[in-house]
């Protein structure tokens, strides 16, 4: 049985029709530090210092942000506990627990490589 073309990309370009699942999938885990924030939440973290601790150097207007897109996609909860004041506590939900599984021989694949992500030389052009 083969999966159809919009269940996976064919030789065709990386623009095609045929792409969309990869490229939103791509789309979504590759915006700046949304790993991380999924990360954490896997972790432990529920709250918004939480997470900004375990995610360094991400600022608190843009970890805002992102909780919010992880909620809108459904992969993280947000509950507004009624206190005084008010707290807000974040958990991965089933989808955003089947993204992190599904990444990770993504994570494999990265840590089975010799060289990082980002530091490869280009190989040298052989006029021929």
């Amino acid at each position: 049985m083969h999966a159809s073309p919009s269940a996976q990309c064919t030789e065709r370009t990386i623009d095609d029709s045929a792409c969309p699942n990869l490229l939103g999938a791509l789309e979504l885990v590759g915006r700046r530090w949304t790993g991380g924030i999924l990360a954490a939440a896997a972790h432990g973290a529920r709250r918004h210092g939480e997470f900004r601790t375990m995610v360094g150097g991400i600022s608190d207007r843009l970890l805002t942000q992102r909780l919010k897109e992880l909620a809108a996609e459904g992969l993280i909860e947000r509950t507004v506990m009624p206190t005084t004041p008010v707290q807000v506590r974040y958990r991965l939900t089933a989808d955003g627990q089947a993204l992190l599984k599904a990444l990770q021989p993504l994570v494999q694949w990265m840590a089975r490589r010799s060289v990082p992500v980002g530091t490869a030389q280009p190989p040298a052009h052989h006029p021929g």
